[in-house]
């Protein structure tokens, strides 16, 4: 998987408008590879990566202790997309949550993201809440 890089950072390219584009952050993707509370899934035809998603589970002081899971960075290449692709790698974040014992898993998308936002609804999610970030 450190091999397969490359690739994922041009998938994950397709998420930032390109002005906003940073530099790949390969010692961060070598740590999250490393911690055993993080999976990055990924999609391929053949050799060629053409999608991912980052699921993290994150510890929980609520719910009797019961951690839940956060998944980021969703993209599927746009040849790739309506194919069936991001419901499995959705469908496999959902497994591995239950699986490490999660009481819920959540996301934040951007506002204007409709096509992901259908994909979400139509794997079962739903958006009752109001988010919020800061950048730094």
């Amino acid at each position: 998987m450190p091999g397969d890089f490359d690739q994922l950072d041009q998938l994950l390219g397709l998420l930032v408008d390109p002005s906003e584009r940073r530099p790949a952050g390969r010692e961060a993707f070598l740590r999250i590879l490393a911690d055993d509370r993080r999976a990055v899934l990924v999609a391929a035809r053949g050799t060629r990566l053409v999608g991912t998603l980052d699921l993290i589970v994150i510890d929980n002081v609520t719910h009797g202790g019961a951690p839940w899971a956060a998944v980021e960075n969703v993209v599927v290449d746009s040849s790739e997309r309506r194919t069936g692709i991001a419901s499995a790698l959705m469908q496999s974040a959902f497994s591995l949550a239950i699986g490490a014992g999660c009481y819920k898993l959540q996301l934040l998308s951007g506002a204007r993201r409709a096509d992901a936002h259908g994909l979400y609804e139509s794997v079962g999610m739903d958006a009752p809440v109001r988010g919020f970030r800061l950048y730094f």
